[in-house]
């Protein structure tokens, strides 16, 4: 069922306060005012923050995998497909359009969150993780990539690598920053 064009506009507004400032960065006053509602209208489609912030993630999952998945259908080869992964942040990080992934913020905040966002949060980076592993084995397999060690490993560092580089991006107010780093991971990725 597709969410009402109210449902719609508080959940993207909540994603935009979150990549702000995070979890605690925002009310649902704030909310209200940015989408032109009462907060009553917010807790009849979102009863608590939680479940708000929840259905923020879930979404995002969904259109992660669902761009992952056309990635994959418009690339044949592995390595390209990993390059446009990197492409895709480094063109939103410079236009500030998503200068952060909304789960990497989040994943800094997992003691203090509930557990259903913590668990949502958990899940993307298992699925990210797993993807990641999947198209450096295949890239392996066909001789573009040189890993260093197993696919799983590897994975993990180059998701650990991609968030800091976005941190990195946010710290310095360059984006360049991270176009650099994801240039230096693509290169180790490659042997270079």
């Amino acid at each position: 069922m597709k969410a009402s064009s109210t449902a719609s506009d508080i959940l993207h507004t909540a994603r935009n306060l979150i990549l702000q400032g995070g979890y605690n960065s925002f009310s649902y006053a704030d909310i209200a005012q940015v989408v032109g509602v009462r907060n009553a209208s917010i807790h009849h489609h979102f009863p608590s923050k939680a479940l708000l912030v929840q259905a923020v993630v879930a979404a995002h999952r969904a259109d992660v995998q669902s761009g992952l998945a056309t990635l994959q259908q418009q690339i044949s080869d592995p390595a390209e497909q990993f390059r446009a992964y990197l492409a895709y942040w480094s063109d939103c990080i410079a236009s500030a359009s998503t200068p952060f992934c909304v789960c990497a913020l989040l994943a800094n905040e997992l003691p203090v969150l509930p557990p259903e966002v913590a668990a949502e949060v958990r899940a993307h980076f298992r699925a990210l993780a797993g993807w990641l592993g999947s198209v450096f084995e295949q890239a392996q397999a066909a001789g573009t990539f040189q890993l260093q060690t197993d696919a799983g490993a590897e994975a993990e560092m180059a998701m650990a690598t991609i968030h800091g580089a976005m941190l990195s991006a946010r710290a310095y107010g360059d984006p360049q920053v991270f176009q650099l780093i994801g240039d230096q991971l693509l290169g180790r990725l490659r042997g270079n």
